[in-house]
């Protein structure tokens, strides 16, 4: 025996069909999967220098370490300094990005000055200094 989806006058619906219900959640689980943003951590800990003037930057970035022994880190592998123009040319070749520098309060000074230089070089949107609170 075949059954209709058309009610009859006086029918009710007996059952509740869940089917669009179901594709709608696996819709939306793709979508959040898709657009979710995946920040890459440098893979060191560094003692940021505390600052008066923050801001929060938007999540998609670059984030690069610079150590107090003068290592440069991306993605938990020392890429050195010459290492920085070429991994933001990659990255930013997309999409621009800002490139935010996580500093250590004792690193040298003049091999910060590069590594602006050098993400700047390497076509980032802006260079930044990441520090903590007062």
């Amino acid at each position: 025996m075949k059954r209709h989806n058309k009610l009859a006058e006086g029918e009710e619906l007996k059952e509740i069909n869940i089917s669009p219900l179901i594709d709608m959640v696996f819709i939306l689980l793709i979508f959040f999967i898709v657009t979710t943003v995946f920040v890459e951590e440098p893979g060191v800990e560094v003692q940021k220098p505390k600052a008066v003037s923050i801001h929060d930057l938007e999540r998609n970035s670059i984030l690069i370490a610079i150590t107090a022994k003068g290592e440069v880190v991306y993605g938990g592998k020392q890429i050195g300094i010459g290492g920085i123009r070429p991994t933001v040319r990659r990255l930013c070749s997309q999409e621009k990005m800002p490139v935010i520098l996580q500093v250590d309060e004792n690193a040298p000074g003049p091999l910060v000055v590069r590594s602006i230089d050098e993400a700047k070089l390497g076509k980032a949107l802006d260079v930044f200094i990441s520090a903590n609170p007062i």
